[in-house]
């Protein structure tokens, strides 16, 4: 299959400077060995019928930056045109066309059918643990909703999404019809070093112990995760169980000893809120675009990725 060249600077670049630069993307560039992405997505090489096919490693640093600023399929192909950062990041010349929309879907499309997403963040997380930017010192457990773009059911309409599920939000008014990413956020780093995404109504404590690496000091949660069983297999592993307690049948108000417990633990996980927050406000992950839990996962997976990369390119001295 014929394969197209990327990356054959010419004149013009020269003049405009595409081959160089110091943005946060020319940062991530140099940081991350992309060789190693690019034996993964080796199988990859779909170019749709009659054209050459794009090397996947480009494609691939589409998606990354369609993950980091919250751009659909459309957008980035904009973008990927406009901007020479963008350019530059994806290794592309100026003389050279752009991957279409069409493209960047079917890609996407391959990576989740493959579950591939999965073995990219795998990747990146043995990269970032042999940079030594991984502390290890506890992991924080959280989730959060994300409503599916696709039409909420109701009367006379059917659900477009199978899998989406309403779940309501703690503390607000109203539902959300989309799905929960659950994530284990490393202390100190406040990189994602685990993330799962489900239906939004799976409890938080459904998935939890996914999310436990097993090499950590601690594990920080709020109430929503304390189950007896969870703190005894802690504690059977040397990790302090950090989770926070709350009112049952037998005990209906909390003493003030647990009450301090629940502010001490509140306030050293408070930090997995920011992981949240630059989704959804930084990098526009504030719905799920897709049909489907694979392709969710894909969605929100991608957006681990690209935020443990931002995050990198932050914490590298």
């Amino acid at each position: 299959m014929a394969i197209k060249r990327t990356g054959q600077l010419g004149f013009v670049d020269g003049l405009v400077g595409i081959s160089a630069g110091s943005t946060s993307l020319d940062r991530l560039s140099d940081l991350v060995k992309w060789y190693r992405f690019e034996k993964l997505l080796a199988p990859l090489r779909d170019g749709g019928p009659g054209r050459a096919a794009w090397p996947p490693l480009v494609l691939l640093k589409a998606l990354i930056l369609q993950s980091l600023y919250g751009l659909s399929d459309r957008e980035l192909e904009e973008a990927l045109s406009d901007r020479l950062s963008f350019r530059r990041f994806c290794g592309l010349s100026l003389q050279e066309g752009v991957p279409d929309h069409t493209v960047l879907c079917r890609f996407r499309n391959e990576l989740s059918a493959g579950r591939q997403v999965d073995r990219l963040f795998g990747e990146l997380d043995r990269q970032l643990e042999k940079a030594g930017v991984i502390v290890k010192r506890g992991t924080m457990l959280d989730a959060t909703l994300i409503a599916s773009a696709s039409a909420r059911p109701g009367k006379g309409r059917e659900a477009k999404d199978e899998d989406a599920r309403f779940a309501r939000r703690q503390g607000r008014s109203g539902a959300v019809y989309g799905y929960k990413a659950h994530v284990g956020v490393d202390e100190g780093s406040g990189l994602i070093r685990t993330v799962i995404t489900t239906s939004a109504n799976i409890n938080d404590t459904t998935p939890a112990d996914a999310l436990i690496r097993g090499d950590e000091k601690a594990v920080w949660a709020d109430a929503a995760y304390h189950t007896h069983a969870r703190e005894a297999a802690l504690k059977a592993r040397g990790v302090k169980a950090r989770l926070a307690r709350r009112p049952n049948k037998h005990h209906r108000q909390l003493p003030a000893r647990l009450k301090r417990y629940n502010q001490l633990i509140a306030r050293r996980r408070a930090a997995v809120e920011t992981t949240f927050a630059t989704w959804k406000n930084r990098m526009g992950l504030r719905a799920i675009r897709y049909v489907g839990l694979l392709k969710a996962t894909a969605q929100v997976t991608m957006a681990a990725i690209a935020f443990n990369m931002r995050r990198w390119a932050a914490l590298a001295p």
